[in-house]
């Protein structure tokens, strides 16, 4: 066990896994492990002492049962490009990668369902089936490579969440590894079962009531129409205004992006051509689909109200080219800003439409305070921001001052009625923060729900949930609290 308990003996598991797995599926050497100390954020480092890599649900069973037995965490991981630290060995624990998992088990198009191992890649769902008119909703930004493990851990969504839900939307049923090395269905094959949820509840646990290792996915038939719109506003309000009087007029977007001015010209720059406007303070990309007189009529009136809220020029893409092009930009913003800037640290908070304008000039604000520039790109239909918190790695304590930042920038969303994550998860980097919006008999109650899964707290241990080792004696903590001592008391803060 880690921590107080007995330590565990790695070579010995190192043996027993190899005789459990086929060859070349445990990960040992210590060069090889560095590609498995962190996932796409990169504030913390922790390289696991051992590494698996299997292939069918038997293996993944037999690696958790024999975790059970002795005593050993273990830690699921799929690409890697989660944004919380979740997929991350924090203490010594095992990682059981599913990442050789990537096998469409089953394609049923008259029931509109696919079934999936955790490590096929959420792109590749869509291209399976967009030959028969089909295709898989959830589109994360990463989705040429992150998995649909990852997604399902996360309960990730992407640009398309505003019409069509996040990934919890669209899973049917999970086959699951439990922590105790058994094998169980929650959910199924229907839109609806007659018991309890539990399909929901391990959506977006990320990790911690153990590793699903049989997806079956929702189809949606591929709409008629689809039609994009990329509005550019002189100021940054007047895109958050057209947010407002588009859902106020009752149009459903498919989806509705903005970016602000650096974002733009980083992706202008990546891409070597003006793509967008660069003297834009803000552009707002509007994605509208459905019967052919529907998209029609809602181009008309949606651009209509852009106009009214200040646009200057609305460009429209019709063709599927045209709107992939649009759409490139969009989803290789945080590529385009690291090219610029190689270290950036990405929140993920969550606030009331109405609520944009005046929390990203208090973002604003706060990067110049901090002296930590801060770049905007973000789902503006359902309020999801993600600010990039631009640094350099080797300026002396600039990591601490980062993380102020962004707990800065979590407490503005909370104050304004949203929350600390929309679809990045918790993880290790948010758990400090999460009795900023729960009460302790709220987290108490989770805990519950957490130990009636895994009651020896092996499966991801110390994620999501607040500790004093990982939070009431942190840095990180007690230098926000200093900072916010004289307008917060305690009771507000916790």
């Amino acid at each position: 066990m880690t921590g107080d308990g007995p330590r565990i003996d790695w070579p010995r598991l190192q043996r027993r896994l190899l005789n459990l797995l086929p060859p070349r599926t445990v990960v040992a050497a210590r060069q090889e492990l560095l590609a498995y100390d962190c996932d796409g954020l990169s504030l913390h480092r922790h390289q696991p002492p051992l590494v698996v890599l299997p292939e069918t649900t038997e293996q993944v069973a037999a690696v958790v049962k024999l975790c059970a037995d002795n005593g050993v965490p273990f830690v699921a991981r799929g690409s890697g490009t989660g944004l919380s630290g979740g997929a991350v060995a924090e203490s010594e624990a095992l990682v059981i990668a599913t990442s050789r998992m990537r096998s469409i088990l089953k394609v049923d198009l008259p029931n509109r369902q696919v079934v999936v191992q955790p490590g096929v890649i959420n792109s590749w769902v869509t291209r399976a089936v967009a030959g028969e008119g089909f295709y898989y909703a959830p589109d994360p930004s990463s989705q040429v490579v992150c998995s649909i493990g990852g997604n399902v851990a996360e309960n990730s969504g992407g640009v398309h969440c505003l019409k069509y839900g996040v990934t919890s939307n669209h899973v049917l049923g999970l086959e699951v590894v439990l922590p105790d090395g058994s094998v169980t269905q929650l959910g199924g094959n229907l839109a609806e079962m007659p018991e309890l949820d539990l399909r929901g509840v391990f959506i977006g646990s990320e990790g911690t009531l153990g590793i699903a290792t049989a997806i079956t996915l929702r189809l949606l038939q591929a709409p008629q129409s689809v039609a994009v719109l990329l509005a550019d506003f002189t100021a940054m309000e007047q895109a958050g205004e057209a947010v407002r009087l588009v859902t106020a007029a009752g149009v459903l977007p498919a989806g509705m992006e903005i970016m602000d001015n650096f974002t733009i010209n980083a992706v202008d720059d990546l891409f070597g051509r003006d793509e967008y406007p660069r003297d834009a303070a803000a552009v707002l990309l509007i994605e509208l689909d459905g019967q052919e007189r529907e998209v029609a009529a809602a181009v008309a009136l949606t651009s209509s109200l852009c106009h009214q809220a200040g646009a200057r020029t609305i460009r429209q893409a019709s063709e599927a080219a045209d709107r992939a092009l649009l759409w490139k930009g969009r989803k290789s913003a945080f590529a385009a800003v690291g090219r610029i800037t190689p270290t950036y640290y990405v929140q993920d908070g969550v606030v009331p439409r109405g609520a944009l304008p005046g929390v990203l000039a208090a973002i604003e604000c706060l990067s110049r305070q901090f002296n930590l520039p801060v770049a905007n790109v973000f789902h503006a239909g359902d309020g999801n921001l993600h600010p990039l918190i631009l640094y350099k790695a080797d300026e002396p304590g600039v990591n601490e001052r980062v993380q102020q930042l962004g707990a800065e920038i979590l407490r503005l969303c909370l104050e304004a009625g949203g929350s600390i994550t929309g679809e990045h998860g918790v993880g290790s980097d948010k758990r400090c923060y999460l009795d900023w919006m729960f009460s302790a008999d709220d987290l108490a109650t989770m805990q519950l729900v957490r130990r009636a899964f895994d009651p020896d707290a092996l499966a991801n241990p110390g994620k999501i949930f607040p500790t004093p080792a990982s939070c009431g004696e942190s840095s990180r903590r007690q230098a926000v609290l200093r900072q916010q001592g004289s307008n917060h008391t305690g009771a507000e803060l916790f």
